[in-house]
């Protein structure tokens, strides 16, 4: 099995367009390296392909993947599959970029797929071409050749846009947040591009994975407020931060996966600089963060 990560920034990506901190400064400037927003590709036999999440930078993400681009005909993609982890900006705006005529398929939870219907601008996406799958959670289907996957819901809340009017917008929600389990000739991927805290099966699948893509949106629960970058906290997005009570360092301490990466990682992270003491600090733990482009031979 093969797995790209197409882009490892979270909503914004590095640089962002209006930030001036520390990462997105160093990645204007071309000192570090540039960041898309969240999305990963997967073949068994590298002929077919499918995605996890449709960022915002689609487009440019498939130009830089030579593996994605058309192989046959004047009009053609070996894209067949996107797999959505949720509704969110950042996971869903890419699919205006797949408009042109081009026959695939989109898996997602009831909640995601009615979300998208409601929303009269992705009737762009031919319905006779781009057909829709509501995947019940924890059910197999097949949305590659030699590709099994499963989707598994995790703690979070709706989408940032769905907020307004709710009594409790940071409420973990049914249907709104998973996680993708990939199998393929027995090897196995879990995708997590965002968590609001761990399960137990989780768990029992992480510590079981060849490759673990997890989020590692903020290194700490209060970056954003002691940046003054933001007003919420990492759990309050929805997002479990890597350090600290609750943090993914602390509950995947003495995972088994063989291979762990943190996808999802935002321009405030001070682990994005790879010569940091934060960047360290994962290493120590047996982390690294992925890089945009970077393959898995599974």
């Amino acid at each position: 099995m093969y797995v790209i990560v197409l882009g490892s920034g979270a909503g914004g990506g590095v640089p962002q367009w209006n930030a001036l901190n520390s990462a997105s400064s160093s990645a204007f400037a071309g000192k570090s390296p540039q960041r898309s927003q969240c999305s990963v590709a997967f073949s068994a036999n590298g002929r077919d392909w499918g995605l996890i999440n449709a960022s915002p930078d689609l487009r440019s993400q498939i130009i830089a993947t030579p593996a994605l681009h058309p192989q046959t005909g004047p009009r053609s993609s070996p894209i067949k599959s996107v797999i959505l982890t949720g509704a969110e900006i950042d996971q869903i705006t890419g699919l205006l970029t797949m408009r042109e005529r081009q026959t695939f398929e989109i898996h997602a939870t009831s909640n995601v797929l009615a979300a998208i219907a409601a929303n009269p601008v992705f009737q762009v996406l031919n319905h006779p071409l781009v057909a829709r799958h509501a995947c019940n959670p924890g059910e197999n289907f097949t949305p590659l050749p030699g590709i099994s996957a499963s989707l598994l819901p995790l703690p979070g809340k709706v989408p940032l846009w769905a907020e307004a009017g709710l009594a409790d917008p940071a409420a973990h929600c049914d249907g709104w947040c998973v996680a993708v389990i990939l199998e393929s000739a027995g090897k196995h991927a879990v995708i997590v591009p965002g968590c609001a805290a761990p399960t137990g099966r989780l768990m029992e699948l992480a510590d079981n994975a060849d490759l673990l893509l997890f989020e590692g949106t903020l290194f700490t629960d209060d970056e954003m407020i002691r940046t003054g970058e933001g007003t919420k906290t990492s759990f309050r997005m929805g997002h479990m931060p890597m350090t600290g009570p609750g943090g993914t360092l602390e509950v995947f301490a003495g995972c088994g996966a063989r291979l762990k990466r943190f996808i999802h990682v935002n321009n405030t992270n001070p682990a994005l600089d790879a010569s940091s003491p934060a960047r360290q600090t994962l290493r120590d733990a047996g982390w690294e963060i992925a890089s945009d482009g970077e393959v898995f031979v599974l």
